[in-house]
């Protein structure tokens, strides 16, 4: 596997795999890989004859007080997962190859930005749109996959993808989790035993929400329930549980198909997201 850190030898390296015939896929990733990181790079090895992955902790992402100092940042663990992956080459590149001096561009994109993530982290989807949109020009994938663990993002970048003409295939690859239903997550690595054990009620609740509501009952009675029922297990906020349209993301408090239940919250320093279809 190539690492690669500067824009210059990244498009030599490119344009080998081209001139070779093969076709690239790209997973970007902010690093501290996971089981889920590993079903994307098998997804792009599925439809792509290269896999080009990308780590790159995106301050733009990031708002104030938010955990970017700390994310867990572990590039030598995470290049040997790659490497035995099957992953070709790893763009790994440094803050001035994607923000050069004077950088002065934001891609922003409405309507599913909007709300849940968007609206409890400003301007992060700003974020989330410009660097991806970057990696799309600098990389120039036939394919690129992402997790539908974040949903919202995957709705935020095929958004973007249609409207400024990116012709390649965007790729939703399902959440992995662990056998107790608990999502796969980098920010799982800040929770304690006591607080992991506690975690898994977020997958639970919203299950038997999402069972409920696809049964007929009343949506506001159903995830009331659900947030008590996060509270007394340990969480200590929440930032939404919401029924959304599975396309367009609009708010539904009528039961339409297709759905799908969406939830933030925290439990100790722990911001954990979670989403599944209602059907």
């Amino acid at each position: 596997m190539q690492i690669v850190r500067q824009l210059g030898p990244l498009r030599e390296a490119l344009a080998a795999f081209r001139q070779a015939g093969s076709t690239i896929g790209l997973v970007p990733t902010m690093g501290a890989l996971h089981a889920g990181h590993i079903r994307l790079i098998e997804a792009a090895k599925g439809q792509c004859d290269a896999v080009v992955a990308s780590i790159f902790v995106n301050p733009a992402q990031f708002g104030v007080g938010e955990d970017l100092d700390a994310y867990p940042r572990q590039e030598t663990a995470d290049a040997t997962l790659l490497d035995a992956a099957g992953v070709a080459l790893l763009w790994a590149p440094a803050v001035d190859q994607i923000y050069p001096p004077g950088y002065a561009t934001n891609v922003s994109v409405r309507g599913v930005s909007e709300g849940l993530c968007g609206g409890a982290r400003p301007g992060h989807f700003d974020g989330v749109a410009t660097v991806v949109a970057k990696l799309f020009n600098q990389v120039r994938p036939d394919a690129a996959f992402f997790g539908e663990k974040d949903f919202q993002q995957l709705a935020v970048i095929r958004r973007m993808a249609r409207d400024l003409d990116f012709t390649h295939d965007i790729v939703g690859v399902p959440t992995v989790r662990d056998p107790d239903g608990l999502a796969l997550s980098s920010r799982n690595a800040y929770l304690t035993p006591e607080q992991r054990a506690s975690a898994v009620a977020l997958p639970e609740a919203m299950q038997e929400a999402a069972e409920a509501i696809a049964a007929g009952g009343n949506i506001v009675s159903i995830l009331t329930e659900a947030r008590a029922r996060l509270l007394a297990a340990g969480f200590h906020k929440i930032d939404y549980l919401e029924l959304r349209d599975a396309e367009t993301l609009a708010f539904q408090n009528v039961f339409t198909r297709p759905a799908r239940l969406f939830a933030a919250a925290h439990i100790g320093k722990t911001r954990l997201i979670d989403n599944i279809p209602v059907s």
